[in-house]
């Protein structure tokens, strides 16, 4: 059987389309799955506190993404299997700085920071 070169070449174009359509679904499909690494570590509060509380103790509710490591003003605290967290914080008289760092399995890290101040109740009233 004997191809001109027409048909060769039409056989030539469909094929290197072929192939490049492939080669460019696999790239899209590793970047699409690469996403996570390629955004780094990311913390989200659930619920955002107020910063102004009358009582000693406050407590941080959120998720954490893409992370290895999570720290609660330099202590670690550790996340579900979901990467949920509920950390209590214990408030200092006047102003009390929190951060909240994570950290990916490359060392990237993120850092959340959230102030609070402490008055007494008698005081609000």
């Amino acid at each position: 059987m004997r191809f001109t070169s027409s048909e060769l070449s039409f056989r030539t174009i469909i094929t290197a389309s072929l192939v490049s359509i492939g080669i460019l679904f696999a790239v899209a499909y590793v970047i699409f799955q690469a996403r996570f690494l390629i955004i780094g570590p990311q913390i989200v509060l659930t619920t955002e506190p107020a910063m102004v509380h009358n009582e000693h103790v406050v407590f941080l509710e959120g998720t954490a993404f893409n992370i290895s490591r999570l720290w609660l003003n330099d202590r670690q605290i550790f996340t579900d299997g979901g990467g949920n967290f509920k950390e209590a914080l214990v408030l200092e008289n006047g102003y009390t700085m929190s951060t909240l760092r994570a950290e990916d399995r490359y060392g990237r890290a993120t850092t959340l920071e959230r102030s609070f101040v402490y008055t007494p109740a008698s005081v609000i009233q």
